[in-house]
């Protein structure tokens, strides 16, 4: 979004000139390069960077207090659920907040859920 809005800045307005827009373009790209290289080379910088998926309800119940923790609504859940084309909670095995601000809606299972093993509860 940075790279986007300064690009618009550059061709747009007449208060920035162009030598300038460019370094600015030059200086945000290189430090999302810098940051997306240290994330792959350095478990200590990506933890810190990087938030975990998050389990936000499983098997009927909501976690309120991941849910406190995440800033998501009720209505935010069952929207994804909806979204899922599920029409009962019952029925959902577990919401899961990923690291890109999606939810995950997973549907209801007898068996263990295994793709919760990496996720935050």
């Amino acid at each position: 979004m940075a790279l986007g809005s300064t690009l618009a800045t550059v061709l747009l307005s007449k208060d920035v000139a162009l030598l300038e827009g460019l370094l600015a373009f030059g200086v945000l790209a290189l430090l999302q390069w810098a940051v997306s290289r240290l994330s792959v080379t350095s478990a200590r910088f990506r933890a810190l960077v990087r938030s975990e998926p998050r389990l936000l309800f499983e098997h009927g119940k909501i976690r309120r207090d991941a849910m406190r923790d995440e800033r998501v609504t009720t209505g935010e859940i069952e929207a994804a659920i909806r979204a899922a084309g599920i029409g009962r909670t019952e029925d959902v095995g577990a919401v899961v907040l990923e690291t890109d601000g999606s939810l995950s809606v997973i549907a209801g299972s007898d068996k263990v859920l295994t793709v919760l093993a990496g996720v935050s509860r």
